[in-house]
């Protein structure tokens, strides 16, 4: 164990040696192995979106086995999916690389202004799995948000007690933001705090626009000038509100688009001090050769001094 994994370990060292070594098993798995940084596939677009939006650009992705195949296959420091999905390869893939399960899921058949995912898997689940992590997602500017952050709380525990690491999905949306709103700078950093202080050991978020959605937010940045003219200076930012750097934060890819456009992003994203990225559209929706030379690229940028 290298002092930069000593280091990230230590802003966790209140946690039982059980969520200390699968936190640690992410960190030393792949081709990051040892820097600190991270990346993930993410595969639970068939539940979210619906499978053909999510598989039909290439239809191998029906099958989670070629998921975790391909995680494996480039390196990748873990894989995260629904239950249904880890069910269908745990028995083989389960000790080839940590796997996260999705412990929550939404779908878009009743697509609410203020959604709210329903609980589709257990801690249980997770341990039968072996899995290293559990993973919520929540919907900070919901209506619903009381109910989310209070199932997080009981289920993290739960987790924690048992040994596992929490990721949380923090996805700002509902009747109380705009649609810029919902990757708003202070938004997002304001979502960040809030996975911070519910216990999360991994964060998830968007990458944040320059666009401030709360008018007292506004104020502060104005007044402070806080930098937030570049993508690099909002990532910068966004750690800052994630106790000031000291919990791991990852950037989502977003919708499918150019190969170009997606390594760029991660370019500046990894210049404002970013743990690493959380890549799945833009990774899986590709063929499969295709994929891997995509994410031996934007591993690359990771390891870059």
């Amino acid at each position: 164990m290298n002092d930069r994994i000593k280091e990230i370990l230590s802003w966790y060292d209140n946690e039982n040696p059980g969520v200390i070594k699968n936190i640690y098993s992410i960190l030393m798995h792949g081709k990051l192995a040892g820097t600190g940084k991270i990346v993930i596939l993410p595969v639970d677009q068939g539940f979210e979106h619906g499978p053909a939006r999510s598989f039909a650009p290439n239809p191998p992705g029906y099958d989670p086995v070629y998921h975790v195949k391909l995680a494996i296959d480039a390196g990748l420091n873990a894989h995260a999916a629904p239950l249904g999905s880890i069910q269908a390869m745990a028995r083989e893939y389960a000790g080839q690389i940590p796997l996260i399960l999705k412990v929550n899921s939404h779908d878009l058949l009743n697509d609410s202004p203020d959604p709210i995912p329903s609980l589709t898997a257990s801690v249980e689940d997770a341990l039968k799995l072996g899995c290293v992590a559990v993973g919520f997602t929540i919907y900070p500017g919901s209506i619903n948000f009381k109910k989310m952050y209070e199932e997080v709380r009981d289920m993290a525990l739960e987790a924690k007690r048992n040994g596992l690491a929490v990721v949380i999905w923090s996805y700002p949306r509902g009747s109380g933001l705009s649609k810029k709103g919902e990757t708003a700078v202070d938004v997002v950093a304001y979502a960040v705090q809030i996975a911070a202080q519910l216990g999360a050991h991994l964060i998830k978020v968007k990458p944040p626009s320059e666009h401030i959605e709360l008018e007292e937010a506004r104020k502060i940045y104005e007044k402070y000038k806080i930098p937030i003219g570049t993508l690099s200076e909002r990532v910068r930012h966004v750690m800052q509100s994630a106790f000031d750097g000291k919990r791991i934060v990852i950037f989502s890819g977003g919708p499918a688009k150019g190969r170009e456009e997606v390594i760029e992003e991660i370019r500046k994203i990894r210049k404002g001090g970013a743990f690493g990225s959380i890549i799945g559209r833009n990774t899986f929706q590709r063929p499969r050769e295709e994929a891997l030379d995509f994410l031996d690229e934007i591993l690359k940028i990771y390891l870059e001094d």
